[in-house]
């Protein structure tokens, strides 16, 4: 992808609140910034930019894009999650935006402290992107990519694709970060959204004729939840995208009844190996293969490992067994493989419950609890026990004004029924609400 193709685009390029923005202008707007950063950065500055997605915070990015830095997307959540995140990346400048102008915050006085995987990216007279991951003692675990070399990957399309996406995942996020290179390769047209409440987005899907939606399965699970979803006009709406967290076989086979015109395609990607070209078997299957020339991929007793030239080489501020001497990455996620070599994920190694030396997947507890058509969602969980080590936990989502306890009396009775004992849950939490993160994935 080469920045200089924007000017040659025609229709608009970001819808932002009330306001549209072409191509050219977005053109124009890089090229300001360009000037600007060029009279207040350094080569091997580390640059967050303290922002979500905007049409400001886009150009800014795309022109960092062209130094030899390392750019540090940050959204604002709370304070001390931000500053967590700038002390664990090393960052030495801050950019935040006023009226869609930048302005700048040095963080610390003297010299950088080196970063060898950032020198690196730098020395290549490359710039670099770091994305985080939750690390299991509170510190965000921090990697970074080559922004270079994941932009040189989107070839420039013989003709403009008039497609219009929201962009729905953040900007720190890989996804979100795929999505704009993506609509921004192809000339297609970005919808920012001003929040992330599903009557909103419903809403600028039926006002704005959207037609990509790249969201969450908890996301997707919140709008169907919404009391007048099928109020709204979504016929605009030609695919939604999925990834981030698996989706359960019960919410896809609701959706596809919902908008039975939309296409269902799973993404897969991760933080530290970037976004897979896929393909799904079907709209209503969660198989899907991975068909990138960029990726290798093996399994190990069940777990997938993925392998390529763009993946980050390791944490910059943490060890991790994840990334083996030969180069694959172990993605921590479980799969299991159909008769024509489409991969499933059923499951994170992490959430394995060890019931006395037993193991018990959530997703096979949550399958027979999803089979209630009064279930919205379940949740199947890991608590400490003195005994056994661990116990089986469930957390099930039930429509308003059911008898609860009744509920739980017949959820209970069908675990006894099908599953072993060991696997039926010995506590089970009944809730009319899904617990989410900031980025829409359940939250247990």
């Amino acid at each position: 992808m080469k920045i200089d193709q924007f000017g040659n685009y025609s229709g608009l390029s970001i819808v932002e609140n009330s306001r549209s923005y072409t191509y050219p202008e977005l053109f124009e707007k890089i090229a300001a910034f360009k000037k600007w950063l060029g009279e207040n950065i350094a080569s091997g500055d580390i640059i967050a930019v303290q922002s979500d997605y905007s049409f400001a915070s886009i150009a800014l990015l795309l022109a960092l894009s062209e130094f030899p830095c390392i750019i540090v997307p940050v959204v604002p959540t709370t304070e001390s999650e931000v500053q967590n995140k700038l002390k664990a990346a090393k960052a030495n400048k801050i950019i935040t935006f006023k009226d869609e102008e930048p302005a700048l915050v040095l963080r610390q006085d003297g010299a950088l402290e080196k970063v060898e995987q950032y020198h690196r990216i730098t020395e290549e007279n490359h710039a670099g992107l770091v994305l985080f991951s939750s690390g299991t003692t509170g510190v965000p675990k921090v990697m970074v990519h080559d922004l270079s070399a994941l932009i040189a990957e989107f070839k420039e399309p013989r003709k403009q694709k008039n497609l219009n996406f929201i962009l729905f995942l953040l900007f720190d996020h890989i996804g979100g970060i795929n999505t704009l290179l993506g609509c921004l390769n192809n000339g297609s047209q970005i919808t920012i959204p001003e929040n992330r409440n599903p009557e909103y987005i419903l809403q600028l899907i039926q006002d704005q004729k959207i037609q990509v939606l790249p969201t969450s399965p908890t996301f997707l699970n919140l709008m169907l939840m919404t009391e007048d979803f099928d109020t709204y006009n979504l016929s605009s709406l030609k695919m939604i995208t999925y990834g981030t967290e698996r989706m359960p076989q019960h919410l896809l086979d609701k959706l596809k009844l919902k908008i039975p015109s939309v296409k269902f395609m799973q993404t897969f990607g991760t933080s530290e190996t970037g976004i897979l070209k896929t393909e799904s078997k079907s709209s209503t299957s969660l198989f899907f293969r991975i068909i990138d020339p960029n990726y290798q991929y093996k399994i190990e007793d069940s777990q997938l490992y993925l392998k390529s030239k763009i993946q980050v080489s390791g944490y910059v501020n943490q060890e991790s067994s994840q990334f083996t001497e030969e180069g694959w990455f172990a993605t921590g996620d479980l799969v299991e493989v159909d008769e024509d070599g489409y991969l499933k994920i059923v499951g994170r190694i992490n959430k394995v419950i060890n019931v006395g030396g037993l193991k018990v997947l959530p997703k096979e507890v949550e399958d027979i609890i999803n089979q209630f058509p009064e279930v919205i969602d379940s949740t199947v969980f890991a608590k400490d026990n003195a005994i056994t080590g661990q116990m089986v936990c469930a957390k099930v989502v039930i429509r308003e004004g059911l008898d609860e306890k009744e509920m739980k009396k017949e959820i209970l009775k069908k675990c006894r029924e099908e599953l072993d004992r060991y696997k039926v849950p010995s506590k089970l939490i009944i809730t009319h609400s899904i617990d989410f993160t900031t980025r829409f994935k359940k939250e247990i």
